[in-house]
């Protein structure tokens, strides 16, 4: 036996493994100290500028009602793309989500209204798999078409069944229907009045963190403690049992998969119907609990942040729930309370982007790290130069944060290997 078959490896690091590939992969503590070292910029930011609101309760509770819809649309894509099928089409099948939820809730119960936004969304599903698996249409062509159709199809259904009768009566027109009833909130008693009271000190940190728990717990409706569980039972079915590895195995290498018996097409079916009912979910989200009535336009691009949010999270239902936090907390931003707020987030972004230039120096990446230092100086100069920031760029400050964020984890992401693929049956045999 060769000497450098009996050596002793190294030791390995103690916070961190690594996955295939040789990508990292950070423990649960290491996981807890990004955390608190994320809460800790944004209490100095806080400090520093006077921006109360940017980790009040209020505004966390809002960054919550963005986050779910753009959760559950990147969840759909996460079954879908786990599956091999890349699924454009998940804002089609958010608007059809929206509409079918709003239509059914205002007539009956805001919960057949979820139930009838979901049908909807498996609907779109059902229409992209069948274009995609049994037909090989490319993948983006029939996702685009999707968004087309779902958006013609509502916006017809909109004029002819809310302009006329009980549904004119009742507030409704050609481009939004009436008012559904509220989904129950639920509040945790005393925990949310004790956490108010210590966020109104406005203590260093302590008072941050009581403010981002107080969101947590106050107002939250029963529709996003559904969207929690379903997180939680995605990860466990796909994870952690032979379905979701046959599943993940039609994504990876359906030839391969199909020699060992697994019925591709039907695994394909399933998770594309799947990812659209999860999508339609996100939209009944948006036209019940978020707004109470369908809007035209409702959606605003959300499919499309949260397949960036599910490219973020690297394919994973965790990274995906940290995007969607991400993208909601600068929706809800923009919204509350638009220039001043997102201009303390300027000093933010310094902050970061001397971080991310630090470390790419320290790792010889000499380009990637003075691009990010001269972004850094700028962006300083442009909070300096500042008070507030322009109407035009607080509204496409959510789209701003999607390219950004993208770009800077654009090196570490790995996508499922057939994903997208064209397959045809019996590849295999």
């Amino acid at each position: 036996m060769s000497a450098t078959a009996t050596s002793t490896p190294p030791p390995a690091a103690p916070k961190v493994s690594s996955g295939k590939g040789g990508r990292t992969r950070f423990s649960f503590p290491v996981v807890l100290l990004i955390i608190a070292g994320a809460l800790l910029a944004l209490s100095a930011v806080r400090s520093i500028t006077g921006a109360q609101d940017v980790t009040s309760a209020g505004q966390i509770s809002a960054a919550l009602a963005m986050a779910v819809p753009i959760g559950l649309a990147g969840l759909g894509g996460l079954w879908s793309e786990r599956a091999g099928v890349v699924n454009i089409g998940l804002e089609g099948m958010m608007i059809l989500g929206t509409f079918f939820g709003a239509w059914a809730g205002w007539q009956t119960d805001p919960w057949i209204g979820v139930l009838a936004g979901v049908v909807g969304g498996m609907l779109g599903g059902l229409l992209h798999a069948f274009a995609t698996v049994t037909f090989g249409v490319d993948h983006i062509i029939s996702g685009i078409a999707i968004n087309i159709l779902a958006l013609g199809f509502t916006t017809y259904l909109a004029k002819l069944w809310f302009n006329t009768g009980e549904a004119s009566e009742r507030g409704g027109s050609p481009k939004q229907s009436p008012p559904a009833d509220s989904i129950t909130q639920v509040t945790v008693p005393g925990l949310s009045g004790w956490l108010h009271s210590v966020e109104q000190h406005h203590w260093f940190f302590v008072s941050d963190l009581a403010g981002i728990l107080g969101g947590l717990v106050t107002h939250v409706s029963l529709l996003t403690l559904v969207a929690v569980v379903l997180f939680a039972a995605t990860f466990f079915i796909l994870w952690k049992t032979s379905f979701g590895l046959r599943l993940r195995s039609c994504g990876e290498n359906p030839v391969a998969a199909e020699s060992l018996g697994v019925n591709v097409y039907r695994y394909k079916y399933i998770a594309v119907i799947v990812s659209g009912g999860l999508a339609g979910l996100g939209g009944a989200f948006l036209s019940l609990v978020t707004s109470h009535i369908y809007n035209e336009g409702q959606t605003g691009g959300r499919g499309y942040i949260g397949l960036a949010a599910m490219i973020f999270g690297n394919w994973r239902p965790g990274g995906l729930a940290m995007g969607a936090g991400l993208f909601g907390f600068a929706d809800a931003l923009q919204l509350r309370n638009g220039g001043e707020s997102v201009h303390a987030l300027l000093l933010l972004l310094v902050v970061l982007l001397a971080v991310l230039a630090a470390w790419k120096l320290y790792r010889r990446s000499f380009v990637p790290g003075v691009i990010s230092a001269v972004i850094a100086a700028a962006v300083l100069v442009w909070y300096l130069a500042t008070d507030t920031v322009p109407t035009e760029f607080v509204s496409a400050t959510p789209y701003i944060v999607t390219l950004l964020v993208l770009s800077l984890s654009a090196q570490r992401l790995r996508m499922p290997k057939a994903d997208g693929m064209r397959y045809r049956k019996g590849q295999g045999k």
